[in-house]
Formats: C-alpha cells, structure tokens, sequence
C-alpha cells in the first residue's frame, strides 16, 4: 500500500513513524513534510491548504491512501476534493468537519442529540453583545472564537478585564480574521481534562488509548494557552466503567448523530471532556488526533494503523481491533523562544542523536528544517521528545532525561508534564 500523509508537524510525524510499522506498506509520502519526517518518508513541498493541488500530487503519486493530519485541509474540503476524483482517503468531508469548524455548530449538534456539555450564555456576533452579555455571566466564564485558531482561540477566565481584552482581540483587532467574528459564551466547566480519540467509519468505532495535554505555556498551567507543550497516555489513566459512559453518553451519540443528520463522519474523531462531579462532558471536537496527543497515543498503541485506516475509508472498520499496550507514554514539546507568541527560529539543534539512543525514546520533529547533516528549528513548536515505559513515573523520567540531551538557543519546555499521573482522572469517575 502506497500512503499520502497531508501535513508537516509532530503529529504527521507520529503519523508516518506508526504507518512504517504496518507490513503492507510499501511507500510513503508527506506534503510538506519536515527536516526530521524527511527520514522517515520522501516530502513534498506541497501546500496543505491546497486541496485541488493535493488531490493532483495524490493522483500523480498513484497513492492507495491518503491520511490527513491537521484540520484546515478537512474544514477546506480536501475529502470532498479526493471523493469527486475517486481517490481513498481517511478523513471528514467538509460538512462533517464542522463539527470542529463552528464551536457553535457543534454546540448546537451536541443540544440536538442530547450529548452533555457546558451551558450556554449566548451567541453573538457583535463585540457590543458580547461584551453585554458579560454582565449577566456567572464568573469563570468559558470565551470561545466560533471558528479555527490554532488552538488559540478559547480562554477560560475569572477576571472582567482579562475577559473583555480577550473579546476585543478577537471581535475588534481580527487577530484570528474570521474566525473570531462570532463568539460564544458558554459555563466553564469544572473538573480533570481529557482526550479521547477514536476513529469511525461513520458507524462503527476503534476507541485509541486516552490521554491528557497541557495546553498552558508554563508550568502549573499558567502562561497563555499553546497548541499544546506536552501530553500523556497511561493503560490506567481511565476506569472502565467511566469510558464506558463516554462512549454511551457522548461518543456513540455524536457518530449517530452525524449520520442521521446526513454527514457521515470518516476518519479521527477527538473528544475533548471535562469529567465533572455530574458525569463527563464535552467541552469540544476536534476533527483529527491532537498534537501532541497524537505522539503518546500512536506510542502507546498496538495495532496496524495503515490497516484501520484503509477500513475507514472502506467503511469496514467492524473487523479491526486494536490493543493498548499495558505501560505509559509521555510527550513533551521543547518550543522556540517566545513561543506562543513571537518566537525565534533558525537555531541549530544539538544532541538528538542522544536523545534517540535512550531505550523508549522517539524524538518526533514538528518545527525543523534540514540542511546538510544539522537541524534548525524553523516553528513554535519544534520537537516533541516521547518515551514509553512500564509505569508513567518511568516514562516521564525517561523523557526528561532525553529532553536534557537536546539543545538549541532559547529552548523551552514545561517541567511537569506528567506529574500529576492517573489518581486524579480515575477519581473523577468514581
């Protein structure tokens, strides 16, 4: 099987490292790709945001599969574009891709089929209504940009100012273009977070390990919100009896939801929750694995990800079956200086050689380039150091003790990734 990776960050590259593993695959592409993908699978400097241009690169390349990594090309309709030309792919077409989209589609779907999440304050596409309307909120309050912003887009806050500052950026000052006109104002839920991934065929499901991220910039979850500075997966980190409620109460709804409101739904399916004193929640969608979560999960999974991944497209998902592997994953992102905001680049990465010789390690490249033998950091978010052991206090040990082996000018990273452990996510469903 030839595969068509569409991407370039530490997701596509966990994406590529876990598809090398699968016996049926013979060849592997990435559009863009990255300095570190490029040994793992031959990149093409392909603009992801192009579908017409991808669907071509698919055609010409004569791939049997193409796996979308990030959720601009779906929310672009790169699925309908391969659909048209007869080409397989795995992933949402753009009407199922709303549901990361529209924060308030997905609102509204979730009200339609009864799936639990936080109460709503209002919607309003005006900065005059929003700023109204927090008057009559009950403080926290959960702010959320109706379309995509890099992950930027939703803040959680006790303060009025912090609150109106935020709404002004997304309203008035366009920060986020579009995507911040209309926003909603919603309960901010309380509790321990969780990511729980699946992929569908638009009817069946394949549940992957679950895992946690920690989205602040800084330790102990202070600094600004980032697209993500590190994740984790444990066998434990969920009782039974609570996953069990999730699929029932939220993750079979939404999949039987999609189809009954005729948009199928085709490829990773991510559930942001809140698991509350009351029961989980949903707090959002996501149409594709996150990142970093992606790297703990795909470590933390034993199965042939290029065979689940054709049965998605097929729609013959029922007869995979996947195992966890009895154990913990842990990534943690070393960013660029001044990340999430304005952040350097071209600095040379030392030690990954090192890092990588560790047992258990994987270093997953997000933002490099190549040039010659070294690396250079050339994003935010550069890598994403994972490693795997039999419990999540070695894992974490073994990924920091990789993390102080690479350097690069103004490395940064959070020190507690994975500190917390699995007590307090297996409390919340007891």
């Amino acid at each position: 099987m030839k595969i068509l990776v569409i991407g370039g960050g530490g997701r596509e590259h966990a994406l590529v490292w876990k598809l090398r593993q699968s016996p049926g695959v013979s060849k592997l592409w990435c559009a863009p790709g990255n300095g570190g993908i490029a040994r793992d699978a031959e990149c093409l400097p392909v603009n992801p945001q192009d579908v017409a241009a991808l669907a071509a690169l698919a055609e010409q390349l004569g791939a049997d599969l193409t796996v979308v990594g990030p959720e601009l090309p779906l929310v672009l309709g790169v699925a309908d574009e391969f659909s048209r030309r007869g080409l397989r792919i795995a992933g949402p077409s753009k009407q199922a891709g709303e549901l990361e989209g529209s924060k308030v589609y997905a609102k509204q779907f979730s009200e339609r089929h009864g799936i639990p999440t936080a109460g709503v304050y209002g919607v309003h596409d005006s900065p005059g209504g929003a700023y109204s309307a927090l008057c009559a909120v009950d403080w926290p309050v959960a702010i959320k940009a109706d379309g995509l912003c890099a992950g930027k887009g939703v803040l959680v806050t006790a303060s009025p100012d912090e609150a109106t500052a935020f709404i002004e950026r997304l309203m008035e000052k366009r920060e986020f273009g579009e995507a911040g006109c209309r926003v909603l104002l919603e309960e901010a839920l309380e509790g321990e977070e969780l990511s729980y991934i699946v992929l569908t065929d638009g009817q069946d499901i394949l549940p992957l390990a679950p895992a946690r991220d920690h989205k602040r910039a800084f330790d102990g979850n202070q600094g600004p919100n980032t697209g993500g500075m590190g994740a984790y997966s444990s066998h434990d980190l969920l009782a039974p009896d609570l996953e069990q409620t999730i699929l029932e109460t939220i993750v079979r709804p939404a999949v039987r939801g999609m189809a009954g409101e005729g948009r199928p739904y085709k490829g990773f399916l991510y559930f942001g929750l809140m698991l509350t004193v009351d029961g989980p929640k949903l707090l959002e969608f996501n149409c594709r694995m996150g990142d970093p979560e992606a790297q703990a999960i795909l470590a933390q999974m034993d199965f042939d990800l290029a065979e689940a991944l054709e049965a998605v497209a097929s729609g013959s998902l029922a007869k995979i079956r996947a195992a966890r592997n009895h154990g913990a994953s842990v990534c943690i992102v070393m960013a660029s200086k001044g990340y999430p905001s304005n952040f350097e680049t071209g600095r040379r990465i030392e030690g990954l050689s090192a890092a990588e010789s560790l047992e258990g390690v994987r270093v997953f490249h997000a933002g490099t380039k190549r040039e010659g033998d070294d690396y250079y950091t050339s994003s935010g978010r550069v890598l994403g150091i994972t490693a795997s052991a039999e419990s999540l206090d070695a894992a974490v040990h073994r990924a920091y003790e990789a993390v102080e082996k690479i350097w690069f000018e103004g490395a940064h990273f959070r020190n507690d990734i994975g500190r917390q452990g699995v007590a307090g996510i297996r409390a919340a469903g007891d």
